[in-house]
């Protein structure tokens, strides 16, 4: 079992242990999380594509007509006055380290496509502009260089908005598959079948020229964008720490069981292995929550629980590493669902009032903010809308949240959209 809920604990077993270090890890494995938390603080951003209910996860209302409350009762966790879902046991035992915002508001109408760009940039979209993922742009302030990627995206895409958008392809994040597959392989690490590193190296020599003479023509600079992406590439494929960090075959087999042998808990852990080896941001992709008919039974037999049991044991798993106060998690979908269930016993669209979730660098611990009214359906305490989300977000990274940024074009772009800050879920 992954879950301790007293840190005085953790910390007299850590000295305990001693060389052997703690819940199996080795020393320098202990070093090396000491080192990724010396680094600066990481992201890692779990997307429930779809949208997941509020009444379903962190907002339940057991005291609402049946058509509203659905078919599900909630437990006590580990926080003082927090309950949630029955089929969130891992994450209830993990609750005294979240931070529960109950009251996010949109103001989009509910479209998948804007709302995913929305809630994952924090910029409500408009015509002819592209804007910056959170791992994009949180990145992109860094300024770092490095042969690790400094983000990555784990399965595959949900919608739009996952990445670099005007601020060009060199922040996009580099896309590293699904670790649950049987010989999970990250195919852009490897060079293309039958050429040797040495030719490999050769025909980057023979491209660099290219690219200096390219330059010197090409003014646009989205294109002129994919030279230092390219440079990135090469350099992940001549460096054996960035191969090893992708390789989650090293993790133990009772850790890999503990997440779950599913996408989202194996994403999740190789989201893990990645900070700890000094990726700055990770997004893990999971869809499925457009649960229009049949919404309990889905949740039930397919959403909850591996979301719950990878969610549950990250936070764990990087509390026990030393990593989860250097590594902000954030749980999100693009928007809740409606209170009243359908007569396909689903629920739909419903962004006036939905939850998130985060977890460790810069947030506090054991938390809730904000409240909606009794079914969930309208914010009745502390609106948080998208800006406040993402000001709030990047203030806990540590992030200048007025610096600005500039399209090709020199149009300015603030790295957050006017919002403010939720202060009552900082640290």
């Amino acid at each position: 079992m992954l879950h301790r809920d007293c840190d005085g604990a953790r910390r007299r077993d850590f000295l305990r242990l001693g060389m052997l270090g703690f819940a199996g890890r080795s020393l320098p494995e202990l070093l090396a999380a000491q080192e990724a938390a010396k680094r600066g603080k990481s992201l890692i951003f779990l997307w429930l594509g779809g949208g997941a209910g509020q009444l379903d996860t962190y907002d339940m209302k057991p005291d609402s007509a049946s058509d509203i409350r659905g078919e599900f009762k909630p437990i006590s966790t580990s926080a003082d006055g927090i309950q949630m879902c029955e089929l969130m046991p891992h994450t209830a035992r993990v609750a005294n380290r979240l931070t529960i915002l109950r009251s996010l508001t949109s103001a989009d109408l509910g479209s998948h496509e804007r709302s995913s760009r929305y809630l994952q940039t924090g910029v409500l979209p408009v015509p002819n502009m592209d804007f910056a993922s959170f791992g994009s742009m949180y990145t992109k302030m860094l300024g770092l260089k490095q042969a690790m990627p400094p983000f990555v995206g784990v399965q595959r895409p949900i919608e739009r908005g996952y990445g670099g958008g005007f601020l060009g392809p060199q922040y996009d994040p580099f896309l590293a598959g699904d670790p649950n597959e049987k010989e999970y392989r990250v195919r852009d690490l490897l060079p293309p079948e039958g050429v040797s590193l040495d030719r490999l190296e050769r025909r980057r020599e023979i491209l660099d020229e290219f690219n200096r003479t390219w330059r010197a023509v090409e003014s646009d600079a989205k294109v002129a964008g994919y030279a230092p992406a390219l440079e990135q590439a090469y350099r992940m494929v001549f460096t054996p720490e960035v191969r090893d960090a992708f390789d989650i075959e090293k993790e133990p087999a009772k850790l890999r069981d503990a997440y779950g042998r599913t996408q989202v808990g194996q994403g999740l852990l190789l989201a893990r292995r990645l900070v700890e080896r000094g990726v700055k941001a990770v997004s893990v992709w999971m869809g499925g929550w457009d649960t229009h008919a049949d919404n309990f039974k889905s949740l039930r037999e397919k959403l909850m629980p591996p979301m719950d049991q990878g969610f549950g044991n990250l936070i764990a798993d990087l509390d026990d590493r030393g990593l989860l106060d250097s590594t902000l998690v954030v749980q999100v979908g693009e928007f809740g669902r409606t209170p009243r269930v359908n007569k396909s016993a689903g629920r739909d669209h419903w962004p006036k009032a939905f939850s998130a979730v985060l977890a460790g660098g810069g947030v506090k611990r054991g938390v809730i903010v904000g409240a909606t009214d009794a079914n969930a359906s309208e914010v009745k305490d502390r609106p948080i809308t998208v800006e406040d989300f993402s000001a709030t977000i990047f203030t806990a990274l540590g992030v200048n949240i007025n610096a600005v940024n500039h399209t090709a074009e020199g149009r300015p772009i603030s790295v957050v959209n006017g919002g403010k800050p939720v202060r009552e879920a900082l640290a």
